[in-house]
Order: structure tokens, then C-alpha cells, then sequence
């Protein structure tokens, strides 16, 4: 099993989804499954259909979340070095022409562009792992090859 990095917030959030999911939502469809068969016809019953795929895909999710903790390494922040990018570090990027932008690397798992969070085997966070400040970095991305500088690493 490949091992799955993930910060120590990343690791309580997976936990916290995991209970719910377990509790909260499994009881959910559980009181759909039974409502949709009262409603007669399993055969014909589109309710019964719905609840038994969100039930499947439910449990294909808890496993998916079991297997990421089992799995996991959790990032020690206090031990990320500011020289050198590593999963768990914040590092300014510029790409020239741009902007500054600022990224964590993180795992996979807990990977969220939108908020900041890349992973480290994206194309840009492959590429930025154990680069230095000041270093320009070629990333070979789908949409084509493009270089950034690393500005800070934090």
C-alpha cells in the first residue's frame, strides 16, 4: 500500500468524514432504503434504485477513507525545513508575467487547488519538491511546459 501524506489538519478532517460517514450517513440511506421499500414495487421503484446506489457509493467512500488513513504519514510541521520544498511546506511561486501565487504541498488525498493545497504528484508539485528559493523550475503540465521561480519557501 502506498504510503499517503497528509497534514495533521488534512488527517483529523479524513477522521471527522470518516464518523460521519459511518454514523450520520449510513443511518440516512439506511431510513431511505426502508421508506423506498414500503413504497411497494422494489422492481419499479426508482427511490429503492437511487437510495441502494448512493448506499454503494457511500461504502465505496468509507473504504476509500479507510484505506488513505491506514496508508497515512502524517506531515510533522515543526520538522518542514524553509531551504528546500517538501510535502507539508507553503512555498511563492511566480511564473513570469504573473502574479505571485502561493501553494502548500500536500498529499494527494487532501489536494484542493481552489484553497491553496496542491499535491505532490501533480506536475507542479513534482516539480517543486527539493527545489530551493531563487531556483526556476520547468513544469511539465498537461496544457504545456512552463517555468516558475520559487520566491519563498516557508
Amino acid at each position: 500500500m502506498a504510503t499517503t501524506f497528509l497534514t495533521h489538519e488534512g488527517f483529523l478532517k479524513l477522521q471527522q468524514e470518516l464518523e460521519i460517514l459511518r454514523t450520520e450517513k449510513r443511518n440516512e440511506v439506511a431510513l431511505r432504503l426502508h421508506e423506498a421499500m414500503e413504497g411497494g414495487e422494489l422492481i419499479e421503484n426508482a427511490e429503492y434504485e437511487a437510495a441502494k446506489n448512493e448506499q454503494a457509493f457511500l461504502e465505496g467512500r468509507i473504504k476509500e477513507v479507510e484505506m488513505i488513513l491506514a496508508s497515512a504519514r502524517v506531515i510533522d510541521e515543526s520538522s518542514v525545513v524553509t531551504d528546500m520544498v517538501q510535502v507539508g511546506s507553503t512555498v511563492t511561486i511566480q511564473e513570469e508575467g504573473l502574479e505571485p501565487e502561493t501553494y502548500t504541498i500536500v498529499g494527494a488525498a487532501e489536494a484542493n487547488p481552489k484553497e491553496g493545497l496542491i499535491s505532490n504528484e501533480s506536475p507542479l508539485g513534482k516539480a517543486l519538491l527539493n527545489k530551493k528559493p531563487g531556483d526556476a523550475v520547468q513544469v511539465d503540465a498537461p496544457g504545456g511546459v512552463f517555468v516558475v521561480t520559487i520566491l519563498k519557501v516557508e
